[in-house]
């Protein structure tokens, strides 16, 4: 049985990608093994864990929920995409200053959702960066260095 291929065209990381995909492949599956950036990670495969998490149109989705497909003529941001000219994002600075990662598994996930979560809400409460992270499954940190991480985050980017 031979399968319709669909063309596709993303800007992924702020760089036009177009290429030949079966319409059944997740946004995940192409990120990873189309375009090799295999930073946005497979966690559960039933949107539960957040490791997935990018941005789609500036919006966090887990992208083990999206088709290929219906990202066409969409911008996609992965955590590959969050470093500019040589210099890490704010929130990559703070897991790493601030310990925010043990395992790294739900790292790119985690720091996509606080980056959206840091979009919408500049100086957000402990209590908001929990409620914000909810959808990211760690099992090594406990989050309290995530928290920590995000707040860092959040003071730099405000200047």
């Amino acid at each position: 049985m031979t399968t319709t291929k669909t063309v596709v065209t993303l800007k992924v990381n702020g760089v036009e990608r177009t290429a030949e995909v079966e319409p059944r492949l997740l946004l995940v599956h192409f990120l990873r093994d189309v375009l090799g950036l295999t930073g946005t990670h497979v966690g559960c495969d039933t949107s539960q864990c957040g490791a997935c998490t990018v941005l789609l149109d500036g919006r966090g989705v887990k992208s083990c929920t999206v088709l290929a497909v219906q990202a066409d003529g969409h911008e996609v941001t992965t955590v590959e995409g969050l470093a500019r000219d040589g210099e890490l994002h704010p929130i990559q600075e703070g897991f790493w200053e601030k310990h925010g990662l043990q395992c790294g598994f739900c790292t790119p996930g985690a720091m996509m959702t606080a980056v959206e979560l840091l979009r919408q809400n500049p100086n957000p409460t402990d209590e908001e960066i929990r409620e914000g992270l909810e959808g990211v499954i760690c099992r090594c940190t406990g989050y309290e260095n995530i928290v920590r991480a995000v707040k860092y985050a959040a003071e730099r980017m405000r200047g």
